[in-house]
């Protein structure tokens, strides 16, 4: 899935670095130690290192890496700390530490570094192959003059040679320089913004797992933030990715149809944006129409610019995508996995920009309204991503929460009236920072007929409220016909799509044979390829979802 080569020099930061990554990776951990407690000051460095790491994760000392990353379990990112280890104790085997100021390798020297550096080649494509995160971390060499002695040239000669040979297949380099985490760019890639590592990533203790922290993320790499279901589903498959209704109601199409005559002038906003409000007993002033539910990410990023932004994940990715495009410092808070509980202690108070999803997508968790008003404080925007809240029976209980400071809520059109490809939305703020957000837009930036949508569908509560009840049947219809499969976990939701995890981490390559296509759950920080989401759909589509995974699941015992 993921080399990651994480390098930097003494006391960097680099080892820190390389454990925040492998914490946000969101799965279990395999720590790769190749340090020999060989003199007392060595021992402390190790024991160190020991007492930072979380009690969960896994310890292998061992300097046989191939062999490490062959037999650790598929799911769990690997960390090896560190690659200086592995060649030293690489260049004991092989006979290339000298005595002499001056020595050449002569033809068996220069077979034995061959053979190290073929080593260092299969260790790195069966990295390359795994489908979790492998982390390497390694000094950076060669910045000084050249010592005097063979046997220091060698290594820092060898050293170099092996980084390169990583490096050439790595997804992802970063430089760490006095605690700061510079990614490096491809051979002919753009440089990408540089990103901090947090104060407590970089002290000697306090680094927790991923389920119970928040974790700084990278500005570069991880193109699957991108990754929507609608990419997911092949031609021909039923989809079960997409969590958006089948279409618009009949009278909804017809009257989008008719707004097309209306098409030579130039859209205007104001009735939209009034209509929308009231539905929330909000001013116009406090609503914004939006071309789709996703652009307020982009433009919120963009336009507050916030210092620190924590995401609690797991959660659609687009908003991190945009934070990160636009350079934002992000952190990571997972949910406890178990019932996908939110702590409000996990967000740092330090977070001037707080994401989270209600319902969260894709975990179906719904957080009470008490979680998240301590989370709205003056000097913080707090944003709420209602994007599904059109499915709860009172359609959603926080946009009309004008007294709460900071707070934001985004809401899409387009899951529950079946609008997709019409790209429209609305967020609820207050009005200075509507005003702000606003101003930075280009003209016109929703069409006519997505502004009469809005107007549509905003005065429709009682058909909106007959959809959210007719999903909400096929739902518990859903869950009551996966609630008995044996090997299978389900959890309560809120809106029309459903989390499972299952023991087969192929499952969803299964069932496409089967010509069902279901949303990958591994491009959701947090999950891995054992979760998979389900759309609601009609009951006989769920009946025959449940009969491919039963056979599937037999299948593989």
């Amino acid at each position: 899935m993921t080399l990651h080569l994480v390098l930097g020099g003494t006391r960097s930061g680099k080892s820190a670095r390389a454990e925040h990554l492998a914490a946000a990776s969101g799965g279990p951990v395999a720590y790769v130690a190749t340090g020999k407690a060989d003199d007392p000051e060595m021992g402390e460095r190790v024991r160190r290192h020991r007492n930072r790491r979380p009690a969960d994760w896994q310890t292998v000392e061992t300097t046989d890496l191939a062999a490490a990353l062959k037999e650790l379990p598929p799911e769990h990112c690997v960390l090896v700390d560190d690659l200086d280890g592995w060649i030293t104790d690489q260049m004991t085997r092989a006979g290339l530490w000298t005595e002499d100021d001056v020595a050449g390798l002569g033809e068996t020297g220069r077979a034995s570094w061959d053979r190290v550096l073929d080593h260092a080649r299969v260790w790195r494509d069966l990295a390359v192959a795994r489908p979790a995160p492998v982390i390497v971390a390694a000094g950076q060499s060669n910045l000084g003059l050249l010592p005097p002695h063979a046997s220091s040239r060698r290594w820092l000669d060898l050293h170099g040679e092996v980084v390169q040979t990583l490096s050439s297949h790595a997804e992802q380099c970063e430089l760490v320089v006095a605690g700061r985490a510079i990614p490096l760019p491809t051979p002919d890639g753009p440089v990408p913004a540089i990103p901090l590592i947090d104060e407590p990533c970089v002290q000697e203790a306090g680094l927790g797992s991923a389920s119970e922290g928040r974790h700084e993320i990278p500005a570069a790499g991880e193109p699957w933030l991108r990754d929507h279901g609608d990419t997911q589903v092949p031609a021909g498959a039923i989809d079960l990715a997409v969590n958006v209704l089948e279409g618009p109601p009949k009278w909804l199409a017809d009257r989008l149809t008719r707004a097309v005559v209306d098409l030579a002038g130039y859209p205007d906003q104001h009735a939209a944006r009034e209509a929308a409000a009231a539905r929330h007993g909000r001013n116009a002033a406090e609503c914004l129409p939006l071309n789709g539910a996703a652009e307020a990410f982009w433009l919120l990023a963009q336009v507050l610019k916030p210092s620190l932004a924590a995401i609690v994940h797991p959660t659609f990715t687009e908003g991190e995508a945009a934070l990160r495009a636009a350079g934002v410092h992000v952190h990571r808070v997972f949910r406890e996995p178990e019932q996908w509980r939110l702590d409000p202690a996990d967000v740092p108070e330090e977070a001037d920009f707080v994401l989270i999803t209600r319902p969260d997508n894709p975990t179906g968790a719904l957080d009470p309204v008490a979680v998240i008003e301590p989370l709205c404080r003056p000097g913080r925007v707090t944003v709420i991503d209602e994007a599904f809240a059109d499915f709860l029976p009172d359609g959603g209980d926080l946009a009309a929460r004008a007294d709460l400071p900071g707070l934001v809520v985004v809401r899409s059109l387009t899951k529950l009236w079946g609008i997709a490809g019409l790209r429209v939305g609305y967020l609820l703020a207050d009005a200075t920072t509507v005003a702000r957000l606003d101003a930075a837009r280009q003209p016109w930036p929703v069409s006519s007929i997505g502004l009469e949508a809005i107007k549509a569908c905003v005065a429709a509560e009682d058909e909106r409220l007959e959809r959210a009840r007719r999903v909400a049947r096929e739902r518990e219809a859903l869950l009551a016909a996966l609630a008995d499969i044996p090997g299978l976990r389900t959890w309560p939701a809120s809106a029309n799509f459903v989390l499972i995890r299952t023991e087969l981490p192929d499952l969803r390559e299964s069932l496409l044979a089967d010509g069902l296509a279901l949303r990958r759950g591994d491009t959701f920080p947090g999950l891995d390829p054992h979760y998979l989401r389900i759309a609601v759909r009609d009951e006989p589509t769920s009946e025959r979802l449940r009969a491919a995974i039963i056979r599937n699941l037999k299948g593989a015992t």
